[in-house]
C-alpha cells in the first residue's frame, strides 16, 4: 500500500474505534469482515483480527493506561480453524486489561466443531446394518479437514449427543465371562457381537469399579459361545499390568462392559456410526428429529481457547464474559485407547511393585506415570484471568483447566454441562516422568496454581465420555476457594482435591471447599465421595457443604462402598466442619494425623444446609 494511502487508513480506522472513557472497544460478529475497522456497525469477522488490532494500538500507543480493552461478540457460532491462543505477546496488562464479551443478550459461542450437512434417507442395502434399522437410517457425507475425513466419537443433533452404536443398547451393560492376565485375553459372549465378524474400528469400554477403559479391539476369535478378544497397544499392556483400578472376574462379581463402534450395533434411535473409509455417517433419527432443521455437529478441535505464557513472562489480565466454548474433540481414545487411574487422568505405563514399597511410599503396591485430558479452554502459565458467566458444553473432554503456574483467577457464575470430561481440573497431577506417588513440591513455587477462586458455578452431567470424571478436579494446589458451587448429575465423584496418596510434605495447603451443594451424584461408579480428599493438605478445610442423593450404580461390585465425605489416603491437617448429610457416612482410610472432624451429619443446622450452593444463578 501506498505510505499516503495506509497513513490515512490507519487515521480512518483509528476514528471509528470506540473510545471511551475507560476503554477500547472491538467488535466481532460472525456476518462481519476482517477487512471492516472494528466498530459496531462495522465489525470483524474473527477474535484473532480483534486481538491483531489491539496489539497494534497498544504499540502504537493510542490506548493510554488504565484503559481497558473490550472485544464486544455478537451472537452466533465462532467455528475456529485453531485454537485461539492468548500469549504474553496478546494479552492483557495491568495498565490494559482484555476483555472478551457477549453483546448485550446474545450468545457467542467458540466452537471446535463442524456441521454435517446433505442428510438424506438412505437408499439401497447398507452392508452391516442390522435389519431393524433398514428404511430408518440417514446418511450424510463425513466432514473433511484439509482434504482428510475427520475421524471422531461425538456426535450433537441440535443440542442433545447422539449415541454412538453400541451393544447391549441404553444404561444397560454385559458382564465379562473372563480375564486372562497372562495371555491378556478378554472373554465375553459371543451373541454380543451381532455379526461383527472383524474388528475394524471396534471398541471395549470396561467398567473398572472407580474408572473406565476404553480399549480398541485387534481380533475376535470365537469359539462356541465365547468371544475371545484381545486389544491394541499400548493400552493392551497397561490394562492387563495395572492393578489399580481393577477388572474382576470371579464367582462372586465380573465387571461389566460395553461393546461400541461398529455399524452391525445401530439398532435404536439417537445411534449413529462413521464409516471413515467411505466417508458417511449414519444416523437413526429419534422421534420428532428432523435433519433438515436440527444443526448437526461433529468435533475437530480438542481446544478451542489457549492461555499460555512461561513463569518468567506469563499471560495476564484477560477475562471472558458471556462467552460458551463448545463442541470440542478427544482424540487419545481412538489413537491410543484409554486406561485412567483416576480423575480421568490416564496411566502412559503402570504395573504391581515386588516386592512392595519406594524410598518414598514404603508400602506402595503399584507405580503408574500419568497423562492429562486435554480441555475446551486451558489455562497455563498465567495471572488473573477470569471467567465469569460463561457456558461450557458439549465438550468430549474437560471444560476448564488451570494446568499449572497460574496465580489470582476466578471462575464465577458459570455453567457446566455436558462435559466429557472433569468441568474444572486445576493444578498438577503428575509430570509424564514423574511417578505419580512422588510427591509434587516443586523448588520454584511460581509452578503451583495458587489463589485461585471457583464460585457460584453450575456443574453438572460431567464426565459423559469418562465415567471416572469428576465436577470440580484440583490436584496439587494451594490457597484454592470452592464455594458456593452446586455439582449434580455425575457419574462418580462431585468435588476433587488432592493427589499423590502421600502423608509427605506436598504443594497441597490452605484449600477452602465451602457451601457448596453436591447431590444425585455416583450414577455410575462406585467408591466415591461427595467431597473427596487426597494426601497432606496443611490448613484446607471443608466446611458448611449440603451432600445428599448418593447412589452408585447396581453394577458396582460393592453398592455401600461410598461417602458424603471421603478423606481417602495421606488425608493430614484439615478441618471437616459444619457439612450437613443426611447419616453418618464418611470414610477415614490411611489418614495422617492432625484431621479435625466437628459437627458432620444429619444434627446440622438447616440454615446450613438450605444457604450451601450458587448464592445467585448464573
Amino acid at each position: 500500500m501506498h505510505a499516503a494511502k495506509k497513513i490515512l487508513w490507519q487515521i480512518i480506522v483509528s476514528a471509528e474505534i470506540v473510545l471511551s472513557a475507560d476503554a477500547a472497544v472491538l467488535w466481532v460478529s460472525p456476518n462481519g469482515n476482517d477487512a471492516n475497522p472494528g466498530t459496531q456497525t462495522k465489525p470483524f469477522l474473527t477474535i484473532s483480527r480483534a486481538r491483531q488490532e489491539a496489539c497494534g494500538l497498544c504499540q502504537r500507543g493510542d490506548i493510554p493506561p488504565g484503559e481497558q480493552i473490550k472485544f464486544i461478540l455478537d451472537g452466533g457460532v465462532y467455528p475456529l480453524p485453531a485454537p485461539l491462543l492468548f500469549s504474553p505477546a496478546n494479552s492483557g496488562s495491568a495498565a490494559n486489561p482484555i476483555s472478551l464479551e457477549s453483546a448485550p443478550g446474545q450468545n457467542p459461542i467458540l466452537s471446535g466443531g463442524v456441521e454435517v450437512s446433505g442428510w438424506e434417507k438412505s437408499r439401497g442395502k447398507i452392508r452391516g446394518l442390522p435389519g431393524v434399522a433398514r428404511g430408518k437410517i440417514w446418511v450424510a457425507d463425513a466432514p473433511a479437514v484439509n482434504g482428510k475425513t475427520i475421524e471422531f466419537h461425538q456426535l450433537w443433533i441440535g443440542e442433545k449427543k447422539a449415541v454412538l452404536a453400541r451393544q447391549p443398547n441404553g444404561e444397560d451393560l454385559s458382564r465379562l465371562i473372563g480375564w486372562d492376565k497372562t495371555n491378556q485375553v478378554a472373554m465375553i459372549p459371543a451373541t454380543l457381537l451381532a455379526g461383527v465378524k472383524k474388528a475394524d474400528g471396534l471398541e471395549m469400554v470396561v467398567d473398572q469399579v472407580w474408572e473406565i477403559a476404553d480399549l480398541r479391539i485387534k481380533h475376535i476369535q470365537i469359539r462356541k459361545n465365547v468371544a475371545r478378544v484381545t486389544f491394541e497397544q499400548p493400552e493392551r499392556q497397561i490394562e492387563f499390568q495395572h492393578p489399580w483400578p481393577p477388572v474382576t472376574v470371579n464367582s462372586n462379581y465380573a465387571a461389566p462392559f460395553y461393546l461400541a463402534n461398529a455399524i452391525q450395533f445401530l439398532d435404536s434411535p439417537g445411534e449413529w456410526f462413521e464409516d471413515v473409509r467411505a466417508g458417511k455417517i449414519y444416523y437413526w433419527p429419534r422421534d420428532g428429529e428432523n435433519l433438515a432443521d436440527e444443526k448437526v455437529i461433529a468435533p475437530v478441535l480438542e481446544t478451542v481457547v489457549q492461555v499460555s505464557g512461561t513463569l518468567n513472562q506469563p499471560a495476564s489480565q484477560i477475562r471472558f464474559q458471556g462467552i460458551t466454548f463448545a463442541n470440542t474433540a478427544w482424540q487419545r481414545p481412538s489413537e491410543c485407547g484409554h486406561v485412567p487411574l483416576q480423575a480421568g487422568m490416564y496411566m502412559l505405563e503402570a504395573h504391581k511393585l515386588s516386592p512392595h514399597g519406594t524410598s518414598y511410599h514404603p508400602k506402595l503396591d503399584n507405580v503408574a506415570w500419568v497423562g492429562r485430558p486435554p480441555a475446551a479452554v486451558s489455562v497455563e502459565n498465567a495471572n488473573n484471568v477470569m471467567f465469569e458467566h460463561c457456558s461450557f458444553e458439549h465438550t468430549a473432554s474437560a471444560g476448564l483447566d488451570f494446568q499449572s503456574g497460574t496465580h489470582d483467577d476466578l471462575v464465577e457464575g458459570c455453567v457446566f454441562h455436558d462435559i466429557g470430561g472433569n468441568g474444572i481440573q486445576l493444578g498438577k497431577f503428575s509430570d509424564t516422568n514423574v511417578e505419580t506417588h512422588v510427591p509434587y513440591n516443586p523448588q520454584d513455587a511460581r509452578e503451583i496454581c495458587a489463589r485461585e477462586t471457583i464460585s457460584n458455578n453450575i456443574v453438572s452431567d460431567c464426565g459423559a465420555e469418562d465415567w471416572g470424571c469428576v465436577g470440580i478436579c484440583v490436584g496439587y494446589a494451594r490457597d484454592v476457594r470452592i464455594e458456593h458451587n452446586e455439582v449434580f448429575d455425575l457419574p462418580y465423584t462431585g468435588i476433587s482435591v488432592g493427589w499423590g496418596w502421600t502423608k509427605n510434605t506436598n504443594a497441597l495447603a490452605d484449600n477452602l471447599i465451602l457451601a457448596n451443594r453436591v447431590h444425585d451424584i455416583g450414577q455410575r461408579l462406585g467408591d466415591l465421595g461427595g467431597i473427596y480428599l487426597l494426601s497432606a493438605q496443611p490448613g484446607t478445610v471443608v466446611a458448611e457443604n449440603s451432600l445428599s442423593g448418593i447412589q452408585p450404580s447396581r453394577f458396582v461390585p460393592d453398592p455401600q462402598h461410598w461417602y458424603y465425605l471421603y478423606a481417602d489416603e495421606g488425608s493430614s491437617e484439615m478441618t471437616f466442619r459444619d457439612n450437613w448429610c443426611p447419616s453418618d457416612k464418611f470414610l477415614r482410610n490411611a489418614n495422617g494425623p492432625g484431621n479435625i472432624w466437628t459437627n458432620n451429619g444429619p444434627q446440622v443446622s438447616e440454615k446450613i444446609k438450605t444457604a450451601a450452593g450458587p448464592r445467585r444463578v448464573p
